[in-house]
């Protein structure tokens, strides 16, 4: 039976904190991995600009590819925690090993989520709701001040439930691969196994998880307000171009090592070895899901 240890709500701002300690240690060598995970991004959107077809095949490559390279860099977190560099090669090391299959078996949440939300986006809205809805969005794109008539169109109080189911269900999908990227990677836990361990230690740990995802959002706003400004800067001596190479780029450099960093650390105090906390001792461990 897998242990899952209890911790306080605030490890929940231990782990982000650690994800970016991590980073501030080695910020050459997780923050090129980052770096590389968005230039996989930018290229599929600059292929958007030359043909549809080949930005959706490029989409959906990398979407594949997402899980593989999460793992890769939770691993480079590992490594620089041990004192050890990161390397570009850490973000292939999902593919090893024989782990690509379980990795790849997380999105079967996210994929399962999709569906439950065009179903109930359909059951709220209704096709011809959808439709309307799309006519009437894309005529208040084209408007500097948005017609309040057009807007009075729009199904806000169903618009509105629905975003708010999704941004639950998003939470709750979050939770089946929060920890299972590290326990797959660093033991021999099977994918489903280890979602449902994952799922079972959010659950359990929900104030940590919730101070987690808070501080991960003001933390995400804070950069993007940073970033934003420094790429104004680069724009208006550089261009625009060069200014969406500044945002696509740093962003991730910076948040995508912060964040596995973060996975990696929460891993450890919850089912791991229970070291990955500053120098509070290791949880009571925790059999099954406690009423």
């Amino acid at each position: 039976m897998t242990q899952i240890r209890k911790v306080p709500a605030s490890a929940g701002a231990d782990w982000l904190v650690t994800g970016f300690r991590l980073l501030r240690r080695s910020p050459l060598g997780l923050g090129t991995l980052g770096m590389l995970f968005g230039l996989l991004g930018l290229v599929a959107n600059l292929a958007l600009q030359r043909s549809v077809e080949l930005a959706m095949v490029l989409q959906f490559a990398l979407i594949l590819l997402g899980p593989l390279l999460l793992a890769g860099m939770v691993y480079a977190a590992r490594e620089v925690e041990a004192g050890r560099p990161a390397t570009p090669g850490h973000l292939l090391r999902g593919m090893q090993e024989g782990k690509a299959p379980r990795l790849l078996a997380t999105l079967l949440p996210q994929i399962a989520a999709v569906m439950l939300l065009m179903v109930l986006l359909f059951a709220l809205i209704g096709p011809s709701g959808i439709e309307s809805m799309a006519e009437t969005l894309q005529k208040l794109q084209g408007q500097a001040q948005p017609d309040p008539a057009l807007v009075s169109e729009l199904p806000l109080r169903r618009m509105m439930l629905w975003l708010l189911i999704a941004i639950v269900v998003g939470v709750l999908t979050g939770f089946f691969t929060f920890t299972a990227l590290p326990d797959m990677m660093f033991t021999e836990r099977g994918a489903f196994a280890a979602m449902g361990a994952s799922f079972r230690a959010c659950l359990r740990n929900l104030p940590a998880m919730l101070v987690f995802f808070v501080l991960l959002a003001i933390a995400v706003v804070v950069l993007q307000v940073l970033v934003l400004l420094i790429a104004a800067i680069v724009g208006s001596v550089a261009g625009l171009f060069a200014a969406e190479i500044v945002v696509q780029l740093v962003v991730p450099a910076v948040l995508m090592p912060a964040i596995t960093g973060a996975m990696y650390i929460a891993w450890k105090q919850m089912l791991g070895d229970g070291e990955g906390h500053s120098g509070a001792a290791a949880p009571p461990a925790f059999h099954g899901i406690e009423a």
